[in-house]
């Protein structure tokens, strides 16, 4: 990687909208001053983020060479360590890479570092009233940069302040650590409702908190939320309708909708497209509902419905501005989403923990497997257990230890009252909170669900950030549009990228498995990595059959050196089936090196087809295939016009994606479309008839279907009593054929039943020669 060193010069920023500046190759970054800022609501960019502590967890103290998984994580654990130390941060600048534009260099200083450049006295713009001296230059700061294997690395790092810290009481008061919990706002909606006015819902959450110290919030941020809850789209609401309008105007396939409001000032909105209906339909087996403005309180109050697609990139499914928080409001919007995701319901959703949430996530997706963001669950307990954090440095370890690395529920369950117990916690309320809701964010209890995630541990960790460097604390709604498009093409740029690096490079095999091999040519190339990994961990892993019953075979594999940690797989030889203790697949979707090193020591030579998800794969966007919920339309008159448009709107969507592949393809796919159009207007034409059966079925099914059609088609031309014979023998034809599929059907299970049975008796002659060698052999001895 190629990146400019950082330099000594003083930069002053205020915070951006997103957008990046060119300078000779080297891209700064706004520099986020938290204690300076002015926020609508007292919010602030790091509000709302955890602590995470390093790979290595050996020491909360940061030191050169300390490595993170991410530049995100890097950041959250400089916060946390500046809480616990007694001072807060800012972001500062980073580099870009000119190799790929990532950004491989970050820097996040005190928030004191710097100095104000002064108002220039001929300027005519005077301040409201004058400010406290904040930045005094102080010199402590992390910088991080980018290693090859994607590791974040401190490569800097100065502890030294020339300013007084801030005492553990007061470290709440600071910008950074400044946060109103999700449980916070809810009590203090409903107090508000109840008529209690500010002091009195002060008092009790000063109760609730144990001391003012521990509310993590003053009276003045209180009070700006309130005025926040009755915020309006103001000045930039005529500018949202007028791009709403504008985008449904030249793209029939934009969608947009707002929530009962005659003056649109206070209405929640909710907007999708094509490309978001495409996403959905390939990758929209988990969802996110990013709520992060809510907590960051951020000036638009933003809601984005985002995924993963094959790339393991965030991908778009919808977004809406929200400015009624209530269950009826959440409710109008996942129904409104979901209509126009085709009625669809994902597997698995993923939520900021909130009661009125939660309550319109089970109205709507009553089968749909509801996970809390762990990510925020981790940020409230800095909170909650402020005091225990700075009592006790280890405590934040253990804690996060006892929720991401236990591997089974009873080592969950052990590990929690140890913990409890060890601290002292065990009448710990917000504690007792969340083991009670343990089944909806704690990984252990999540496993068995798919989330498209790469490892269970990495769950709900950190937000689905598809707009992360586009919407953020300075952004205002008339400025949103344009960040919006400004995000939608970058992501839509990377995907691009990201398919060209699959197709048009090769990947560096590195065992001589065909199982490999084969991977490497379906797969994308990170999942095609990850999988690699897995395979390759098979080489120091050894699987012992600990039990046979002939059909079912179950494994013991252990990594060699850690015998002492262990993991189950049972596998149906006939069927090829395998399920691991660890449940990696059903929550990622792929295979882990457990089950990987019982097929290499059964010889199962490459992967069965029921272990590669389409989603994961470079076609995963390629295939015309028409969903269930389509194929319903075609036979029921009860679906709205706006169904059938949606559906054939995404229909359309994948042939014009596949049609422009090539010029030979794009050719058959005009010459197609337009016999498509003949026929579509043939079918206009003649109303409900079934003469436009005839020329479909032609279409799809070739000249004995064609026959069949013509004969259908005749059926216009001849009289009542006619058309009445006709129908009937058709209808005998048809039941003959359904009794003959029958038979057919209830033959073809014999024969598979003949086929288990026969398979059953030669795996136990096999057994029986098995123990005939094995006594042989003891005679022998």
């Amino acid at each position: 990687m190629e990146f400019e060193p950082l330099n000594n010069m003083e930069m002053e920023f205020d915070i951006g909208s997103g957008e990046e500046d060119d300078n000779n190759g080297i891209d700064i970054e706004q520099d986020v001053d938290y204690e300076n800022a002015e926020f609508l609501d007292g919010g602030d960019l790091f509000g709302d983020i955890v602590p995470v502590t390093a790979d290595s967890d050996a020491d909360l103290e940061p030191y050169e060479g300390m490595e993170f998984e991410s530049e995100e994580a890097a950041r959250i654990f400089y916060n946390s360590y500046a809480r616990r130390v007694g001072f807060s941060t800012r972001v500062s600048t980073y580099h870009r890479s000119r190799h790929d534009d990532a950004i491989i260099c970050r820097q996040i200083v005190c928030s004191r570092q710097g100095f104000h450049q002064g108002r220039d006295r001929n300027s005519k713009r005077k301040q409201k009233r004058p400010r406290a001296v904040a930045r005094v230059g102080c010199k402590a700061m992390m910088m991080v940069k980018k290693k090859d294997a994607g590791k974040w690395v401190v490569s800097k790092i100065t502890k030294e302040h020339n300013h007084e810290l801030v005492p553990p009481d007061k470290v709440h008061s600071l910008r950074s650590h400044k946060h109103i919990s999700g449980s916070a706002r809810s009590l203090i909606d409903t107090l508000q409702a109840a008529g209690i006015g500010p002091s009195g819902v002060m008092s009790v959450l000063i109760k609730e908190s144990g001391g003012v110290d521990n509310v993590g919030f003053s009276t003045v941020d209180y009070r700006n939320y309130l005025t926040s809850r009755q915020r309006h789209f103001g000045d930039g609401a005529q500018q949202v309708l007028d791009y709403l309008k504008r985008m449904q105007a030249e793209d029939p396939t934009f969608f947009y909708e707002i929530q009962g409001d005659s003056d649109h000032s206070a209405g929640n909105i909710f907007w999708t497209d094509a490309t978001c209906r495409m996403n959905y339909s390939c990758f929209g087996d988990t969802v996110i509902f990013d709520t992060v403005y809510r907590t960051n309180r951020y000036r638009v109050p933003f809601a984005p419905f985002t995924g993963w697609n094959h790339h393991g990139q965030p991908v778009l499914f919808g977004c809406a501005l929200l400015l009624n928080e209530s269950e009826s409001s959440f409710v109008w919007l996942f129904q409104t989403w979901l209509a126009q995701m085709s009625g669809r319901h994902p597997v698995s959703i993923t939520t900021d923990q909130d009661r009125v949430i939660e309550a319109a996530v089970t109205h709507v997706f009553p089968d749909t497997r509801h996970r809390f963001c762990k990510w925020n669950i981790f940020r409230e307990a800095q909170d909650k257990l402020s005091a225990v954090y700075q009592s006790h440095p280890n405590f934040e370890i253990e804690f996060r230890k006892c929720i991401n690395t236990t591997e089974s529920v009873e080592e969950f369950e052990s590990s929690w009252q140890l913990l409890l117990q060890r601290y002292d916690l065990m009448e710990n309320e917000w504690l007792h909170s969340m083991y009670n809701a343990r089944l909806q964010w704690v990984p252990v209890y999540l496993r068995g669900t798919f989330f498209a995630e790469m490892s269970v541990t990495q769950g709900s960790d950190s937000i689905n950030s598809f707009f992360d460097g586009y919407v953020n604390a300075s952004t205002t709604v008339q400025v949103l549009v344009k960040q919006y498009e400004k995000a939608v093409a970058s992501r839509h740029e990377k995907e691009v990228k990201a398919d060209y690096d699959t197709l048009n490079t090769a990947p560096v095999l590195k065992t001589p498995s065909p199982m490999e091999k084969q991977a490497a040519s379906i797969y994308t190339r990170r999942i095609f990595t990850k999988f690699q990994e897995e395979l390759v961990e098979t080489l120091a892993s050894s699987a012992t059959k600990i039990e046979d019953s002939g059909t079912v075979t179950i494994y013991r594999v252990v990594k060699f050196g850690e015998e002492h940690k262990a993991y189950i797989v049972r596998f149906h030889v006939f069927e090829m089936l395998a399920n691991c203790s660890c449940q990696m697949f059903e929550f990622s979707g792929i295979l882990c090196k457990h089950i990987l090193a019982v097929f290499r020591v059964t010889n199962v030579l490459t992967l069965p087809s029921h272990y590669v998800l389409r989603r994961w794969t470079r076609n995963a966007k390629s295939a015309v295939v028409v969903d269930d919920h389509a194929l319903e339309l075609q036979s029921t008159s009860k679906e709205s016009s706006i169904d059938r448009f949606n559906n054939l709107r995404q229909e359309v969507i994948k042939y014009v994606d596949e049609g422009a592949k090539s010029s030979h393809i794009y050719n058959v796919a005009i010459d197609a479309l337009k016999e498509a159009i003949k026929k579509v207007k043939t079918s206009k034409k003649h109303g409900s008839g079934v003469a436009p059966l005839g020329n479909l079925l032609n279409g799809s099914n070739g000249e004995v279907c064609s026959a069949e059609g013509n004969r259908l088609g005749q059926l216009q031309s001849c009289s009542a009593d006619e058309k009445q014979k006709k129908i009937e023998e058709l209808v005998n034809e048809l039941e003959g054929a359904n009794e003959r599929c029958e038979v057919y059907r209830e033959n073809l299970l014999a024969v598979l039943k003949d086929m288990e049975e026969q398979k059953l008796k030669l795996s136990v002659k096999l057994q029986n020669v098995r123990l005939s060698l094995k006594e042989i052999g003891t005679i022998s001895d």
